[in-house]
């Protein structure tokens, strides 16, 4: 049932906003104002000034509020305000911060920080009139977010990525969120499983898929060229260089094409922990002059450096559902991804791209090679690809389930 036009607006809260790497909640911010929704920002951390490279995300920085770092002097005064006007939900939300936590003396720390940051956000909701709450991730801030609308008596929801958040310590918190939201929205069929593998069936009823999108006007020409077998092009990776993206796996796979397609290079977008050990692993394989460390881009010089790609390739061990991926398949680009969480959900072997199972470098060795030896099959594939992401992944149809949630209606 959708709910009723809330009286003020919705209130998003993520643990930091904006975040290069979390585009799509801006894009889904956008397109609910576009359809007539009120909504107001707020983030638990500030991002720093290479986070602010576009100009959208500069804009987004201007409007929100953030409760990070602390001002002191406004949070005593919020939590003596709280005590005073409401002492009854105080305490109440006292208690449950103390008890919606992972067990140790560390998380018992962080719950005093929890608590007083959701204190603080209550005064900012109250201030602007927000009615219902929203979170991105079931991390510690949506823990912030829950403590908040609980203080309050306000509606609160969340939207699920990945399986980290049914993980330990993300998992052991979720049900208790999902018993105490008003709905959760999960981006992908496996991560609603997920989710539901863990919470009693009488909440299952509150999970409901609400996909990410792209703004497909916005995205850059593609400048790539598969028409004719290729005497060389780019593989590009994009991700953060960490242990769960399995890069390592595909510098080993480029590795044993290099020498049969001598023309063909590989991009790495992002960086992380991981690089020192990707950049000595390149010079091991004597792969210095084919392999390229991009660093971590802004979002549309990621966007243009993918358009440029001939294949783009995911090797992940673990992922929710990649935007990276929907961003090559709207852009015309193929993709190899392997087959882990909802990615089968994007890419069907064979029609829209090519899968491989997660850790088996040979099979994705096999796949990049077919991609660059039968260009055509690829370019075949990439037209299914930018179909199949246009009918569902459009950033104006995939929030229309939130947006009723809400109780949103386009004009």
């Amino acid at each position: 049932m959708t709910a009723a036009m809330p009286a003020g607006p919705i209130g998003y809260l993520t643990s930091q906003y904006p975040a290069s790497s979390h585009t799509f909640i801006r894009r889904e911010i956008a397109a609910l104002r576009r359809m007539g929704g009120l909504i107001a920002t707020y983030s638990v951390r500030r991002p720093a000034d290479a986070e602010l490279v576009a100009d959208a995300d500069r804009a987004a920085f201007d409007e929100t509020g953030y409760l990070l770092p602390p001002p002191m002097l406004a949070f005593a005064i919020a939590q003596c305000a709280a005590l005073l006007r409401s002492p009854l939900a105080w305490a109440k939300t006292a208690r449950l911060a103390f008890r919606h936590r992972a067990p140790g003396f560390r998380s018992l720390v962080w719950a005093v920080f929890h608590f007083a940051e959701a204190i603080y956000l209550a005064r900012l909701l109250r201030r602007d009139g927000v009615r219902h709450l929203h979170n991105h991730f079931a991390n510690s801030g949506a823990t912030v977010g829950l403590l908040a609308s609980q203080f309050l008596g306000i509606g609160w929801s969340l939207t699920l990525h990945g399986i980290s958040e049914t993980d330990y310590p993300a998992g052991l918190l979720l049900p208790e969120k999902v018993r105490l939201a008003s709905f959760v929205c999960c981006v992908s069929h496996f991560g609603k499983a997920q989710a539901m593998r863990i919470t009693p069936p009488g909440d299952w009823s509150k999970f409901h898929l609400v996909r990410c999108g792209l703004e497909l006007d916005a995205l850059p020409p593609v400048t790539g060229d598969a028409q004719q077998p290729q005497p060389g092009g780019t593989i590009i990776c994009v991700g953060r260089l960490s242990p769960e993206k399995a890069q390592s796996g595909l510098i080993d796979a480029f590795a044993t094409l290099a020498a049969r397609h001598p023309g063909w290079r590989l991009v790495l977008v992002g960086d992380g922990p991981d690089r020192q050990a990707l950049e000595q692993q390149v010079e091991r394989s004597g792969l210095g002059d084919r392999v390229e460390f991009a660093g971590r881009l802004p979002e549309r010089a990621t966007l243009e450096a993918i358009a440029r790609s001939d294949l783009l390739v995911l090797p992940s061990f673990m992922e929710g559902l990649p935007v990276v991926l929907m961003e090559a398949m709207a852009l015309g680009v193929p993709v190899v991804s392997s087959y882990v969480a909802g990615i089968p959900e994007l890419i069907d072997h064979g029609t829209t791209g090519l899968l491989f199972p997660a850790s088996d470098w040979n099979a994705l060795s096999a796949a990049i090679e077919r991609m660059i030896t039968d260009p055509a099959q690829g370019r075949q594939m990439a037209a299914m690809a930018k179909q199949r992401i246009a009918a569902e992944f459009d950033i104006n149809r995939a929030v229309v389930p939130l947006a009723a949630r809400f109780g949103f209606t386009s004009a």
